[in-house]
């Protein structure tokens, strides 16, 4: 038999699908096809061994294409001395945004800086906020902090026009992590129009409103309910634009969204790239020419395991380089010591430093849309893009975001996924290495810092059922 005989059937250039099949069983030697070569997301879509390229596929690129995402680092600490010198740190080695995180924030994980005047003040004195991005998580007093942070920039007497800011308010967020409102739904959407037409008053630019996943996705949703429900969030804030009497055609760049990407690179990859599509969309249903949505993405805090820490630096360097490549306009990395308390210095500067080797060694920006035209990510895009557009319809279907809330629906959706998904480890059918695979026999000390965990908020009026506090998988072994 001549070389050419034994390439042609490995390399397969133009190959027939059914002859692949064929091949494929034949190397099985009796094993299932589907068992072994096709498997599910946690919304049932389908991902097949081999996908043909996709030549219609259209670029997805966020904002500023070509240039580096910005690296942002959550600054936390209760301690404003050490917050501020953790903010100073980060910047001073490259850090080009800071995720400022309050206490009480649904992903606060029982930390997060004092809801004072004086603790913003203090973590950003010395910032150079005309070189970052400033970032507030959404948290139950979002409000009083914008007008600290307006404030601070009026003493600073920094331009507001030159900065990038993200207020990061999503009352659906606060409702789902605690179960509480500061006020009733109805007194909410009847002073949330006059509280954005202030801000526009002030012309303060970049994100007033986050649709925030994140608090979904670590209480166990699915990829598709995480987006649907960030669309549904979305939405919610057009109509008090709307009511604010603010055309949406400026509004809605002042929309932002926040979601979670973990350790499947391809589906987190998609969801980035799907969220961008649903958006577009959305903007496109209500004729106004689609502004290209601003994207941030953290890593899972439910995949962080507390069992063998180390593997959590392998789990988020995939999730931050699933986030670039698929377009995420900035991304944070979340220490890999975070299931066993506050991180210190060492894990905080691991995941600071992931980050720049991926934009400033590997290059990833480079290309703007860098799985443009992949088969299968392609794919992946759309399934989902259908999936949580069934669930976006859904929620609207049950009265909006808030209402589905207070009537628990999203949550059970939510708490049915994650039963589900931990039925699976616990039957061994999904597996974690380091954990419930090869677990390692004797664990190592881990540093953190000194800081007692703070209770979840628990004030304001409007009672639904929780999704907080998070309730990470027992079988992965992290800290509840």
């Amino acid at each position: 038999m001549g070389a050419g005989a034994l390439t042609q059937d490995a390399e397969l250039p133009n190959a027939d699908r059914q002859r692949w099949l064929a091949l494929a069983e034949k190397a099985l030697a009796g094993g299932s096809f589907e068992e072994k070569l096709v498997s599910h997301t946690d919304d049932a879509i389908r991902i097949e061994p081999l996908y043909e390229r996709s030549v219609t596929a259209e670029p997805v690129v966020r904002a500023n294409p070509g240039s580096p995402w910005i690296v942002s680092q959550r600054i936390d600490d209760p301690d404003i001395g050490r917050a501020s010198a953790q903010a100073l740190e980060d910047v001073a080695q490259g850090a080009t945004g800071l995720s400022l995180v309050f206490e009480g924030a649904p992903n606060a994980f029982g930390y997060g800086l004092p809801r004072t005047a004086e603790a913003l003040e203090g973590v950003l004195d010395g910032v150079p906020l005309n070189r970052i991005q400033i970032r507030i998580d959404a948290h139950p007093w979002s409000r009083a902090v914008a007008d600290w942070l307006v404030a601070f920039l009026t003493k600073r007497r920094s331009d507001p026009a030159k900065l990038n800011l993200s207020f990061g308010i999503d009352p659906a967020a606060i409702f789902a992590g605690t179960g509480r409102l500061r006020m009733s739904i109805d007194a909410l959407q009847a002073s949330m129009p006059q509280s954005l037409a202030h801000f526009f008053s002030m012309g303060v630019p970049g994100v007033l409103l986050e649709a925030d996943g994140r608090v979904f996705h670590n209480a166990g949703a699915t990829e598709a309910q995480e987006l649907g429900t960030m669309l549904a969030s979305a939405v919610s804030y057009l109509r008090l634009f709307e009511k604010a009497r603010q055309p949406l055609v400026y509004a809605a760049p002042h929309i932002g969204f926040a979601l979670s990407v973990d350790q499947d690179q391809f589906v987190s990859t998609a969801k980035v790239r799907a969220l961008r599509r649903l958006w577009a969309r959305v903007q496109e249903a209500c004729s106004i020419p689609p502004s290209t949505a601003s994207i941030h993405a953290e890593t899972s805090f439910r995949m962080m395991t507390a069992a063998d820490p180390e593997t959590n630096i392998l789990r988020t360097t995939i999730a931050a380089f699933a986030a670039a490549a698929g377009g995420a306009d900035s991304i944070a990395i979340l220490p890999h010591t975070i299931a066993h308390g506050l991180p210190a210095g060492f894990a905080r500067r691991v995941a600071r430093n992931a980050q720049l080797v991926m934009a400033n060694e590997s290059h990833i920006d480079h290309v703007a849309d860098p799985v443009c035209g992949s088969g299968a990510v392609e794919a992946l895009t759309a399934e989902l893009c259908a999936a949580a557009w069934q669930e976006f319809q859904q929620i609207e279907a049950e009265g909006g975001v808030l209402t589905s809330l207070e009537q628990g629906h999203i949550q059970r959706r939510v708490q049915a996924a994650s039963a589900r998904r931990n039925t699976a480890y616990e039957a061994g059918e999904r597996a974690i290495v380091g954990t419930t695979l090869h677990p390692s026999k004797t664990e190592r000390p881990v540093e953190t810092l000194a800081a007692a965990r703070r209770p979840a908020f628990d004030e304001g009026v409007a009672v639904c059922e929780p999704l907080f506090p998070i309730r990470i998988d027992q079988s992965i072994g992290a800290v509840p």
